[in-house]
C-alpha cells in the first residue's frame, strides 16, 4: 500500500503523536506544495501568532520523493514570523526521501513543548528526546554531530536542526538539514525556537510501490540520462548557480552596497569560475540525485592558539550567498566572504536576509541613522568582513536594541530608525540577487512567497533583453510560470530539475504511480494550489495595494535600463487582473 496519504501528526505540548489517512487531500493536490497549504490552512488564522504555540510547522512530499531522480525536496510550510504571513521554505538533503520511506506524505508539528526537546521519528515510532544539554549550543554544526552518535538510521536518516538565532527568535533564522541544506527564508528557524524544537530526526525503511514496472524503469532511465548525459544540468555540476556571478555582472545586474550599483569590480575574485580554481574541495549531491550541484569549497584557518597548525573547514556556497554576503558588502577577498557564510550557517542563519540587512546597516551607519553607540562600537563598512563578523553575532544574540531590531528583518529596522528607501525588502522578505529588471522586481514583489523561484521574473528580463517587457503578455507569462511550479513544487522536484519535468513527462511519471493526470488537468492543479496560497495571504493581511517598492530599485539602471516606476505600477495592475485580485478578496471575505 502507498502510505503517502499518512499524515503524521505530532503534539510538542502533550508529548503525543497520531496518523490520519487522507487519500483525497493528496488525489486532490497532489503532495508538497498542494498538500502543504491546505494543512497550513486548517491550522492556523489570522489571529494566530507566528511564534505562539497555535502556529504549526507542515512538512511535506511529493509522489516522486524516492521514485525518480532529482525529486529530492521537502516543502515546509508555516506562518511567517519575518512577514507574518505564508512561510513556505524548500530543502533538499535527505529530508524528502526520509519522509517518504518512514512512511508518511506530511507531517504536522502543533504546540509548544515547555521544555527543550527534539523529536526523532523511526518508521511508525515517535520519541521525544530531551535536549536541555543541546539547547544553548551556539552551533547547528556541532548540534548535528551529537545527534548523529545517538540516533540510529545513519545514512538514511535526515537531521533537522536549529542553531543560536533560532532559539533567540530571530525572524530570520534557518534550519539546518544534513549541514550543507537549508529551509531559508522567512524564519522557520525562528518557529521551531519558539516551539523549544532544538532538532527534528526522521528515518524509514518502507518501500514505495509502482504499478507500471516496465514504464517505470524506461522513464527512469530517460529522466536518468538527461540528468547526467546533457547540457540540461551540466552547468549546475560544473559550477554551480556560483556561475551567475560572471554572467550577471556583465549585463550590470548583480546587485553591490546595497544595490548601490549593479555593478562589482571585483566581481572575477568571488566567481564560481574561481572559486572552482582555488576553493573548491568536493561535490556532494542531495539524496536520489546524480546532478551533485552542492559544491564546497575547502578553507584553511589557523588555529588561534597553534599558528604552526592550520585546520580546514568546508563551506557549502552558491550564488544566493555569494550575492548577499559578498557583493552587497563589498567584500573582495573569497576567504573572507567563505568564512561570512561559515558564520551564517553555524548561527543558523539565512544567508540572503543577513547579507541584506548588514548591508542596509552599513549605509545608514554611513548616512548618520544609526550611531557607533547603537552599533555598540562597531564601525560597519564595506568590505570589512571581521566587523561584519561581531555583528553578525550581535544579531544572533539580539545584544542592544539596534540588533534586537535587525533581528527582526530589514523591513522592521528601517521603520524604526529610517532608510525605508534603500531597505531592500518585498512584502517583508529580504531581496533575492537579481537587479535584472521589472519583471525580477515584480516577482519578488507578488511571487506567492516573495521568491525569485515563484515567477522566474529574473529569468524572463535576462531572455528578453532590449524588449519592452512591461507588456501584459509578460505579466501573463510569469504567472504561468509560477502556477505551473505549484505542481513540480507539489510533486516535489528540485527546480533546477524544471527543465527536464516537462508537463509531459510529468504526467508519464504520475501514470507510473497509478495517478492519470493529462496535461490540461495540471495546469488546472497548479492555478488552483496559486489560488489557494494567495487566498491565505488575503486571510492573513497581505495586500497589494499596501506593500511598499524600495526607491533604490528605480534609481539604479538596470540591464533594461532604470526601471520606469509609472511602468511597474502599470505591471502590478496587470497583475492584479490576471489574478482575480478584487474577486479573490471577495471570495475570502464570504
Amino acid at each position: 500500500m502507498d502510505t503517502l496519504a499518512r499524515v503524521l501528526y505530532i503534539d510538542l505540548a502533550r508529548k503525543r503523536y497520531w496518523v490520519e489517512n487522507r487519500p483525497e487531500l493528496f488525489e486532490e493536490n497532489i503532495g508538497g506544495t498542494g498538500v502543504a497549504i491546505k494543512l497550513l490552512s486548517e491550522e492556523v488564522s489570522s489571529k494566530t501568532d507566528p511564534l505562539g504555540p497555535e502556529n504549526v510547522i507542515v512538512f511535506a512530499v511529493g509522489p516522486l520523493n524516492g521514485v525518480f531522480p532529482m525529486a529530492s525536496k521537502t516543502v515546509a510550510m508555516f506562518k511567517s514570523p519575518l512577514t507574518g504571513n505564508l512561510g513556505e521554505s524548500h530543502a533538499g538533503g535527505r529530508s524528502g526521501v526520509a519522509i517518504r520511506l518512514a512512511g508518511y506524505g506530511a507531517i504536522v508539528l502543533r504546540g509548544a513543548s515547555d521544555i527543550p526537546i527534539y523529536v526523532a521519528v523511526h518508521g511508525d515510532r515517535v520519541y521525544f528526546r530531551n535536549a536541555k544539554t543541546l539547547w544553548g549550543m551556539r552551533s547547528s554544526h556541532t548540534v548535528g554531530r551529537i545527534i548523529r552518535e545517538v540516533e540510529p538510521g545513519s545514512g538514511i536518516r535526515s537531521i533537522m536542526r536549529i542553531g543560536i538565532a533560532g532559539e533567540n527568535l530571530v525572524r530570520y533564522a534557518c534550519v539546518v538539514t544534513e549541514t550543507y541544506r537549508h529551509f531559508g527564508r522567512l524564519g522557520l528557524g525562528a518557529v521551531f525556537g519558539s516551539k523549544k524544537l532544538k532538532a527534528f530526526v526522521i528515518s524509514g525503511k518502507k518501500s514505495i510501490p509502482v504499478k507500471e514496472k516496465t514504464l517505470y524503469r524506461k522513464l527512469y532511465d530517460e529522466i536518468y540520462r538527461k540528468a547526467v548525459e546533457t547540457a540540461a544540468m551540466k552547468k549546475y555540476h560544473d559550477l554551480g548557480t556560483a556561475m551567475n556571478i560572471r554572467v550577471l555582472n556583465k549585463i550590470k545586474a548583480l546587485p553591490t552596497r546595497n544595490l548601490q550599483q549593479s555593478f562589482f569590480e571585483n566581481a572575477d575574485k568571488v566567481s564560481g569560475e574561481n572559486l572552482a580554481e582555488e576553493y573548491l574541495g568536493r561535490r556532494v549531491s542531495c539524496a536520489h540525485c546524480p546532478v551533485a550541484c552542492i559544491h564546497l569549497a575547502a578553507v584553511t584557518i589557523p588555529y588561534e592558539d597553534e599558528p604552526y597548525f592550520k585546520q580546514t573547514i568546508f563551506v557549502s556556497y552558491d550564488y544566493e550567498p555569494i550575492y548577499s554576503l559578498g557583493t552587497m558588502l563589498g567584500i573582495n577577498d573569497p576567504t573572507d566572504m567563505l568564512l561570512l557564510i561559515d558564520k551564517v550557517d553555524v548561527y543558523g542563519l539565512d544567508a540572503m536576509s543577513t547579507g541584506v540587512v548588514l548591508a542596509w546597516l552599513t549605509e545608514a551607519y554611513e548616512r548618520g541613522l544609526v550611531s557607533k553607540d547603537d552599533t555598540l562600537g562597531l564601525e560597519p563598512r564595506w568590505g570589512d568582513a571581521e566587523t561584519y563578523m561581531k555583528i553578525i553575532e550581535n544579531i544572533a544574540y539580539q545584544r542592544g536594541e539596534l540588533y534586537a531590531a535587525l533581528a527582526k528583518g530589514v523591513k522592521y529596522a528601517s521603520e524604526k530608525y529610517g532608510g525605508k528607501e534603500y531597505a531592500l525588502q518585498f512584502g517583508g522578505l529580504e531581496m533575492a540577487g537579481y537587479h535584472t529588471g521589472p519583471l525580477g522586481h515584480l516577482g519578488l514583489l507578488l511571487g506567492s512567497r516573495h521568491s525569485h523561484l515563484d515567477m522566474a521574473g529574473y529569468s524572463f528580463d535576462q531572455k528578453n533583453l532590449g524588449k519592452n517587457v512591461y507588456g501584459k503578455e509578460y505579466v501573463e507569462k510569469l504567472l504561468e510560470e509560477e502556477e505551473w511550479r505549484q505542481v513540480l513544487t507539489s510533486l516535489v522536484v528540485c527546480l533546477f530539475s524544471r527543465g527536464i519535468y516537462t508537463p509531459e513527462t510529468v504526467s508519464k511519471a504520475l501514470k507510473v504511480l497509478g495517478q492519470e493526470h493529462e496535461v490540461e488537468e495540471l495546469f488546472s492543479i497548479g492555478q488552483k494550489i496559486h489560488r489557494e496560497k494567495l487566498k491565505f495571504k488575503i486571510i492573513n493581511g497581505f495586500d497589494i495595494d499596501k506593500l511598499i517598492i524600495p526607491d533604490r530599485i528605480f534609481e539604479v539602471p538596470s540591464p533594461h535600463g532604470y526601471i520606469d516606476k509609472e511602468k511597474f505600477m502599470k505591471i502590478i495592475c496587470y497583475y492584479k487582473e490576471l489574478v482575480n485580485y478584487r474577486e479573490l478578496i471577495s471570495s475570502v471575505k464570504e
